[in-house]
């Protein structure tokens, strides 16, 4: 079942709309095949009943695909048949209609179409649609300034995630709301208000239900819509007896909690272990789970960020993500890297899981820009030293199917128009790249590989024996215990581009590169495999059993279905159409389980079966 809450919403500047173009292309044999090209085979193509230009997607079994304007919803089932479809005004009895932003909230059979109409003269609406049958659940015009209005106010709140003062809470079926003075919870099924609290303001940047307790520890931020009412806000982290809403204590803490670019996702991550709350903010924090007292702290800075320009200035904004590894846990220490405040340089630490006790730090690691990776095997800890970063950003794009004039940057000339498209997807950046193992006891440098010149790819551990690396243009095996280098394969003879990353497959270690596949036998390094080109790769997915790479190249959006145990290609679909999941790009989405694969385009639904 998804988990991931969708929201799409239309500004006048059609910041986060995703690029338009033709419809599920299947692609066979030609250009794009792989080692031995296949085809997907078209289990259905069906229509919505109205034009499907907010949102195209289906739930996480395909049993279920939805499809919106601003307007009106359109539901049919897995065999391509309609379930229901209206317009919002009539399906409502408060006649919500225009939708700025729309939720799809995906249960084990159904979930929820939240619809908000911000008014600009009135009260705002909202509505929550039950998408199995379209009937409403239930409507209210009692939460007002869930998003901003007007002017830049808009712009600042262009989210193409969650909405920042609606968060659901899954385990609760439940939604929290924001409001200028207080939250509230609300039940998603019928509207019913289960408690108020005025000693929580702001959204719910990141939460955790405890269902032993039938608690929730949640941290705040100052939401966009709500900015400029609120006064005296201040970060809190707190514990909240989820069937009342008591707050059980609150803890204040300091830093700004920053979203990214593209998803909007809250920079920020909780861990609950044993009777202690980890926090992840500009440095870990560590408060007692039953008191709020804070512990102890390593406090760091991180080195995300990389700005190009403004939003509305030039042609592309981007910022890097994954810079740092997340924290590596264990019974009773926690691995950290550091980035130094002073010289920029990176280094691990290690502390007492339970008293926070510096018990070592390795050696200063300089002309790293990235350290994204660390792995415990045996009596090491393996550093990845470089590597690939997350790249979010915007960039002006022309399109040919037209919106609206006034959502158009550069107005209609000769039938097109240019449009802010989002991208996401990960690059390498010079540096001094290598692989590091240190004493797990004492933090000294047990081994260091070669520096690599090019890149690095994650690390492959294989039964805490061996670990395998790509450089981009060579495929590596060590072995762990000595750092003796085992085989030293030329991987740039494959004839797939550079390797940017590694999958681990049984006894093989498969390369993604930019150009294709090749696999190589972890017993000796000898390849296994080589596909044919793959003309540009920027994304792997790993669904169910199947894999998928990604070619967003052009404005275009294809999925390929790859064959990892030969380089096949199973088959590829080409789409740019409006909706998909943002997961998988324009006009595309897939079912949990990786064996169906959805196309979209206007009123068009196209159903495609992964495996014949």
């Amino acid at each position: 079942m998804k988990k991931s809450i969708l929201v799409m919403m239309v500004l006048s500047l059609a910041v986060t709309l995703p690029a338009t173009a033709q419809f599920g292309k299947l692609l066979g044999k030609g250009k794009g095949a792989g080692k031995k090209s296949g085809s997907f085979a078209t289990v259905w193509e069906s229509e919505f009943d109205n034009k499907a230009s907010r949102l195209a997607l289906c739930d996480g079994n395909g049993q279920f695909i939805i499809g919106t304007d601003d307007n009106s919803a359109s539901v049919i089932d897995e065999s391509g048949k309609t379930i229901w479809s209206g317009d919002y005004k009539k399906l409502t009895t408060n006649k919500t209609n225009n939708s700025e932003y729309q939720y799809t909230i995906w249960k084990e059979k159904g979930g929820y179409l939240f619809l908000f109409d911000a008014r600009k003269l009135g009260t705002d609406r909202v509505a929550v649609l039950d998408l199995e049958s379209g009937r409403e659940l239930w409507n209210s015009e009692l939460y007002q300034d869930l998003i901003p209005k007007g002017g830049a106010k808009k712009e600042e709140g262009t989210d193409d995630g969650e909405l920042e003062t609606v968060k659901y809470i899954y385990e609760l079926d439940s939604f929290l709301i924001s409001q200028r003075n207080s939250v509230i919870l609300v039940k998603a099924n019928t509207g019913e208000k289960v408690w108020e609290t005025n000693r929580f303001k702001g959204g719910v940047g990141k939460y955790i239900y405890d269902a032993k307790r039938n608690e929730i520890i949640m941290v705040n931020f100052k939401p966009t819509a709500l900015g400029a009412l609120f006064s005296g806000f201040k970060n809190q982290l707190v514990r909240i007896n989820a069937v009342n809403g008591d707050i059980l204590w609150d803890a204040t803490f300091t830093g700004t909690i920053e979203k990214e670019l593209v998803t909007r996702r809250a920079i920020i991550d909780l861990w609950i272990k044993g009777d202690k709350i980890f926090m992840y903010l500009d440095g870990m924090n560590v408060y007692d789970y039953n008191t709020g007292q804070k512990l102890w702290s390593a406090t760091y800075e991180n080195d995300m960020g990389g700005a190009n320009g403004g939003l509305f200035s030039g042609g592309r904004r981007s910022k890097i993500y994954r810079t740092l590894a997340d924290p590596l846990f264990t019974e009773d220490a926690v691995y950290l890297v550091m980035l130094g405040t002073r010289d920029r340089t990176k280094y691990v630490e290690k502390h007492d899981l339970a008293s926070g006790k510096l018990l070592w730090a390795s050696e200063k690691i300089t002309g790293a820009f990235c350290m994204p990776n660390i792995y415990k095997t045996g009596d090491k800890i393996m550093v990845q030293v470089g590597g690939k970063v997350q790249v979010q950003e915007y960039r002006l794009e022309e399109t040919s199917n037209g919106l609206s004039a006034g959502m158009a940057l550069g107005g209609f000339g000769g039938g097109t128009m240019k449009q802010w498209v989002p991208y996401i997807y990960w690059d390498y950046k010079a540096q001094k790249n290598s692989v590091l193992a240190l004493d797990d006891k004492t933090g000294t440098t047990a081994w260091r590989s070669e520096k690599f010149d090019k890149r690095i790819t994650d690390l492959i551990i294989d039964n805490d024996k061996t670990v395998f690396v790509g450089d981009g243009d060579e495929f590596y095996g060590y072995d762990i215990a000595s750092g003796n280098q085992l085989f030293d394969v030329k991987h740039n003879d494959a004839k797939v581009g550079k390797a940017s990353d590694v999958i681990d497959f049984g006894d093989r270690v498969v390369v993604l590169s930019e150009k294709g596949l090749a696999a190589y036998n972890k017993k000796d390094g000898t390849r296994a495999y080589a596909s044919d080109k793959i003309k540009g790769v920027d994304y792997f997915y790993h669904i169910g059993d199947n894999y998928f790479l990604r070619d967003q190249r052009n404005s275009k959006n294809i999925i390929y279905g790859i064959d990892m145990a030969n380089g096949d290609t199973k088959g590829s679909v080409q789409s740019k159409g409006k909706g998909g999941s943002p997961k998988y790009g324009s006009g595309i989405d897939i079912t949990d389980d990786g064996e169906y694969i959805f196309a979209f385009k206007g009123k068009k639904v196209e159903k495609i079966k992964v495996n014949n």
